[in-house]
């Protein structure tokens, strides 16, 4: 049977404190939810590192002092960790997390005036486009650099698949970045996306017009696809591995150093033989 955590463990809410069951594990690596404000301090933390630290993110001084990526969507997220149960504990005692994404369900964003995706496109339209599907943000997303490997993002991903089968989510969004904020560097990649991956009509979401940049940037027949593939970021692959689809347009986050694109992933458009594997429950790496 799937390892499901209870309703009371998913929900992230001040004063909650059940204990979470692990949603799946390989070997050492555990992916679970947080369950209490520690946990979330763990994850701000190591995106900290990643995305300030060892990455081009810019720190204002409460950043800095406080040594954690936090913003005020952290309080109504769900927070999927990887913790590595073979690393050497923390000063506090704690296996580290070693890994992390954030997930935003579309019953919570409504209550707390939308998606964070929403500051850079107009995915409320999309949204409002299909009333009758369920969507899920996922943001956030952060790995250490000695975990960068197969085992540790299929576990994320077995996570995600999890928390999407237990919530009956019908569609995935995000936004996914390019290290850079200069567009006519990755006017390859950018230009792949457009032409290959473009999001058909009935999924298409636009950057908002005041933050837009061209992603149509080569012709077609100017691209080289195995020379663009090379360019594209692991994460952006493995979106596409999956099937999905990218939005209308880049948008510059010069606060995080990067150049963001659209990912929308319709469950139904998931590649089949991913379900297979993962289990159309979520039952392959259950722990």
């Amino acid at each position: 049977m799937p390892a499901f955590v209870s309703e009371a463990a998913i929900k992230l809410r001040p004063g909650i404190h059940a204990p979470a069951a692990p949603l799946g594990r390989i070997g050492p690596l555990e992916v679970r939810l947080a369950h209490k404000k520690a946990d979330v301090k763990r994850a701000q933390k190591l995106r900290y590192k990643v995305f300030y630290k060892d990455g081009s993110a810019i720190a204002d001084a409460a950043t800095m002092l406080a040594q954690r990526d936090k913003d005020a969507f952290d309080k109504i997220c769900d927070h999927l960790l990887v913790i590595d149960h073979a690393a050497k504990p923390s000063l506090s005692g704690k296996q580290p997390v070693v890994g992390t994404y954030r997930l935003l369900r579309q019953d919570v964003a409504e209550r707390h005036g939308g998606f964070y995706t929403d500051n850079e496109f107009d995915v409320s339209e999309l949204v409002d486009r299909h009333r009758g599907l369920k969507f899920l943000e996922l943001g956030r997303s952060c790995v250490l650099p000695p975990y960068r490997n197969k085992r540790t993002v299929e576990l994320l991903w077995h996570g995600i698949w999890s928390y999407v089968r237990q919530h009956n989510c019908d569609v995935m969004l995000g936004c996914a970045s390019f290290e850079g904020t200069d567009p006519d560097r990755l006017a390859l990649p950018l230009s792949f996306l457009h032409h290959y991956s473009r999001a058909p009509e009935a999924w298409r979401a636009a950057a908002h017009p005041s933050r837009r940049v061209e992603m149509n940037r080569l012709a077609k027949e100017a691209i080289n696809p195995k020379a663009a593939l090379h360019e594209l970021p692991p994460l952006i692959k493995g979106y596409l591995r999956l099937g999905a689809f990218i939005g209308d347009g880049a948008v510059i986050d010069h606060q995080f150093g990067t150049t963001d694109v659209l990912i929308v992933m319709p469950v139904s458009a998931i590649n089949a033989r991913y379900i297979d594997h993962f289990g159309v429950d979520a039952n392959r790496h259950a722990a």
